[in-house]
């Protein structure tokens, strides 16, 4: 025990130094006054006498004014403007409803120094129907290596997305997806419902049907099994959630859910006693509460700023047999500019379980399952009640362009098409402590490491692709893509 505690502090001093360095304007930087200044300070402050908005054809002119962080009769430092300008832009492309936002002065009156801005705005396309072709594995490296790219792995069906339902940013999932998983989801979040913008509302539900049930792991790898057509797992979830926005980047976010799962009766008596501990359905209820710190200036790939997060998980509250967890987590990331193209990334995450007791395995799952996973071991999976992780990534700009694709793209929102590359190299440093399912998967209770050189490609502000190279402890080389999209 000793020993495993002492090499979570050593990954946790390993990223002090940058945690250190490069600290992102905080809230003392964009703080301005609201007072109308003296005759002495007139030629210091501008005040924003009119804000005009054009651009926008569905969405409503309050959602894009929410995302300033000054308002009209407000009072501005002028030494500052030109920045709280660029500022405000990157608040508004970080909504993910725009294509370009761009924010000019249209008058200025020179003896007061009143000032009207205009916002321009080019809406990005918001309704994605994508047909399902995906597959039924962790990752497409584990298909194309472990399954040799089978095409039966994989599911069809649709995912439709709305970004902007009714124009005030709600954001709209439903699923219908059959083949190898039957799943059927829906999500919908309102951003807020009260008058002054600040509190909003999520609600989901999840069904799933699956033949193929990852039953345990052995050699840090899951192991699968099919039992002819019968369904191996059903999957029940019905959640609701309470969102609270404190500012411009404070998030506070409540949800409660139900679970009701059911595994077949062969996965209990002939493949893992210790999926459910507790027999064949796992009933509890859950409540998780989530608060976001978030100072990044490019949301879906930054370049400066910070990301702060903590939240705390109960399941089962002793109402189940099977479950009764207590999940404590925190994530810290820091984005540095060190040059002109070149920016420097740390990132550091922990989860630790506060209740002690065993849990089932289908509940103990660690790293190797997105979004927590170290390069270079993509193949892999390492269960258990506490992980901690760090990343340090070098990014040096390739490229920064636009695509003007004409009348070769049908859609306005989509016509120009922002385009970057970077060069990426990574090293990282993970630990699982696993105290219940450690036998036979050797890099439970292990120091972890991974390095990797890479090209990041991001295209239309929030669509990231990473195509890698990575190597592992073990000695293990390997090609790997990746992707994100940020809707």
């Amino acid at each position: 025990m000793v020993r495993h505690f002492f090499q979570l502090f050593l990954i946790f001093f390993l990223t002090i130094p940058t945690l250190l360095t490069g600290q992102a304007p905080g809230p003392d930087t964009l703080a301005f006054a609201t007072f109308q200044p003296s005759r002495s300070q007139k030629l210091e402050y501008a005040i924003i006498k009119n804000i005009y908005v054009a651009g926008n054809k569905h969405t409503k002119a309050d959602i894009i004014l929410r995302e300033l962080d000054f308002s009209e009769n407000d009072t501005v430092l002028l030494s500052t403007l030109t920045y709280r300008l660029q500022q405000n832009q990157y608040n508004l492309m970080n909504t993910g409803l725009f294509s370009s936002a761009e924010i000019t002065f249209r008058e200025w009156e020179g003896a007061t120094n009143k000032v009207g801005l205009q916002i321009t705005v080019r809406e990005s396309w918001y309704i994605f129907p994508f047909p399902i072709v995906e597959l039924a594995d962790r990752n497409f490296n584990v298909w194309w290596e472990t399954y040799n790219r089978s095409l039966r792995r994989l599911n069809l069906g649709v995912r439709f997305y709305h970004t902007n339902f009714t124009g005030r940013k709600d954001w709209l999932k439903a699923v219908a997806q059959f083949g190898f998983t039957k799943k059927f989801e829906l999500i919908y979040t309102l951003p807020y419902f009260n008058k002054s913008g600040t509190i909003g509302l999520n609600f989901n539900a999840l069904y799933t049907r699956e033949k193929e049930i990852g039953y345990t792991t052995l050699g840090n790898r899951l192991l699968f099994q099919t039992d002819g057509d019968n369904i191996l797992l059903r999957r029940l979830r019905l959640g609701a959630g309470l969102l609270y926005r404190q500012g411009l980047d404070t998030y506070h976010r409540l949800d409660a859910s139900f679970h009701n799962n059911h595994i077949y009766e062969s996965v209990q008596q002939e493949l893992n006693p210790d999926f459910f501990l507790n027999g064949l359905r796992q009933q509890y209820l859950t409540l998780s509460y989530q608060f976001t710190l978030d100072k990044r200036d490019i949301k879906p790939y930054p370049i400066n700023g910070f990301l702060f997060s903590t939240s705390l998980s109960e399941k089962g509250f002793g109402l189940s047999k099977g479950i009764q967890a207590l999940d404590l987590s925190a994530t810290y990331v820091q984005y540095i500019p060190i040059a002109t193209r070149w920016n420097f990334v740390s990132f550091l995450k922990g989860k630790t379980g506060l209740n002690r007791s065993k849990q089932p395995y289908y509940n103990s799952t660690a790293l190797g399952y997105e979004p927590d996973f170290l390069r270079g071991y993509e193949f892999y999976v390492v269960d258990g009640l506490d992980f901690v992780y760090q990343k340090s990534s070098l990014r040096y700009e390739l490229f920064n362009s636009s695509i003007n694709w004409g009348r070769l793209m049908i859609f306005d929102g989509l016509k120009i098409m922002p385009l970057k590359f970077y060069l990426v190299l990574h090293n990282e440093l993970g630990y699982v402590n696993n105290p219940f399912y450690k036998t036979g998967n050797p890099l439970s209770n292990e120091l972890l490491w991974g390095t990797s050189i890479g090209l990041d490609m991001v295209i239309y502000y929030n669509k990231v692709f990473n195509f890698e190279i990575s190597r592992n402890h073990l000695g293990e080389l390997g090609f790997f893509l990746h992707w994100a999209f940020s809707f």
